[in-house]
């Protein structure tokens, strides 16, 4: 997400780069290009207006730190204000003072309401809370069976009353919950193409009948400008508590990401990064200003390890890498575990300095579909070839290549790089990091990612 922006923001703050003072004409020059990026990246006009304006008075009414160079405290004034614009701090979700809690997800059609109602309960399963789902969109056709095959899927209870208006329907699943014990109810309503009056009746009449939390608005980030129009509207008809942005992944301008929050006044809650049902997190303003600015994103990086990562596997591998015991068997574990966290574009891009080595490689070189070649080799070896691959002989590699489906160079090609990737953990393991390393990293990656 953000590339376009990053690549845009990054050609300023290079400009700035070597500068031993930053003139007021140097400001202005930086300004300009950053609020052709803004704009480009379909952010509102007068959001952009009004950013621009505080970046201007800090970095003018400012004296350079002197542990800074002027680019970099011009990229701290940008951080501060993007963090600033996008909300501030996190915002939670609410909790009812008596159960359950009740979270009604509107929007129009298309937006990704019932996929975003399945993924909001998956993920508040995992914080402990028991989530009944309810499918209140009576409208569109397949809509009440899309939302009881998700709940299936995720074994997350689904309530549904066919025949019955949307209002009974909700009233009677808060009555369920209550008696089910589940602590969360969440309300997946009708949406329209468009807004009419009808759409805003039904809801009101919802919220009269149910004592509803939190009122999150579902909006289609790759709409940019039009999803935060939408949301304003909504807003006006039914007061909003929360924005839930779907297809972030997908959004590489990310307009309606950093305009929503300062046209409707409502923050941003969570965006949903990805199909699969867990592909949806809490909105971080300051973790996602570091992404634009291409800083990385640990803390999100180290989140989604300790959600989906072994614990003692990853202490049993630390010990393989300190005493260079790590083999092939290893290796095809940590692939099956990383796969777990999604998307390796995604991961690349929250190591810090990384984002723009993942957008420079060649087609294929992050491609999912090598993990895969990677795996159908290694299980085609047998258990000594896996410990020791300096075994493999032309007669045993055209054994694993017509078991994997692949070719003698695939397997040459994997021997190698895991050759390479042994002689770098026991570098690592000694806390140093090879000047070829180093020097690959910095000229943009060179051949160690793919290898990796």
């Amino acid at each position: 997400m953000f590339e376009a922006l990053q690549d845009r923001l990054e050609g300023v703050f290079n400009k700035l780069r070597g500068k031993g003072k930053l003139t007021e004409a140097d400001v202005d020059a930086a300004l300009r290009e950053v609020r052709l990026a803004l704009l480009e990246a379909d952010v509102n006009f007068k959001v952009v207006k009004d950013l621009q304006n505080r970046i201007r008075e800090k970095t003018i009414g400012e004296q350079v730190i002197e542990s800074l160079t002027p680019a970099q405290h011009v990229v701290k004034i940008v951080h501060d204000e993007l963090v600033e614009l996008l909300g501030g701090g996190q915002a939670r979700l609410e909790t009812a003072g008596a159960p359950p809690t009740v979270i009604m997800l509107v929007g129009l059609q298309g937006s990704g309401k019932t996929t975003s109602a399945a993924k909001l309960a998956l993920y508040l399963r995992k914080q402990g809370r028991r989530p009944l789902l309810v499918a209140a969109d009576v409208y569109r056709p397949a809509a009440i069976d899309q939302l009881v095959q998700l709940g299936k899927q995720l074994n997350i209870a689904v309530y549904s009353q066919p025949g019955a208006k949307p209002p009974d329907i909700c009233a009677s699943a808060v009555k369920k919950a209550r008696e089910d014990a589940d602590d969360v109810v969440i309300l997946d309503t009708a949406g329209r193409l468009q807004i009419n009056e009808e759409l805003m009746r039904e809801l009101e009449d919802i919220k009269a009948r149910v004592p509803v939390t939190e009122t999150l608005f579902v909006a289609d980030a790759m709409t940019g400008q039009e999803a935060v129009n939408v949301a304003q509207e909504f807003h006006c008809h039914v007061p909003l508590t929360g924005l839930i942005l779907t297809k972030m992944d997908g959004d590489a301008r990310g307009g309606a990401a950093l305009s929503i929050r300062a046209v409707t006044g409502v923050p941003v809650k969570f965006v949903g990064v990805g199909e699969k049902p867990d592909a949806l997190e809490p909105f971080h303003p300051d973790r996602i200003a570091q992404r634009i600015l291409g800083m990385g994103d640990v803390l999100s990086l180290i989140e989604k390890t300790q959600e989906n990562l072994d614990q003692q596997k990853a202490a049993e591998l630390e010990k393989k890498m300190r005493t260079a015991t790590f083999g092939l068997d290893d290796f095809l574990d940590q692939i099956q575990q990383i796969k777990k966290m999604g998307p390796l574009t995604q991961i690349v891009e929250m190591i810090p300095g990384m984002g723009k080595l993942a957008r420079n490689l060649g087609p294929g070189q992050l491609d999912e579909s090598q993990l895969k070649r990677v795996e159908a080799i290694i299980y085609s070896m047998t258990p000594a070839e896996r410990r020791n691959p300096k075994i493999l002989d032309g007669s045993r590699k055209r054994r694993i290549a017509r078991g994997s489906g692949t070719t003698p160079h695939d397997i040459n090609q994997l021997v190698t790089q895991f050759g390479q990737m042994q002689a770098l953990m026991k570098q690592f393991s000694r806390g140093r990091l090879p000047k070829h390393v180093r020097r690959m990293m910095a000229q943009g990656g060179g051949p160690i990612l793919p290898g990796l």
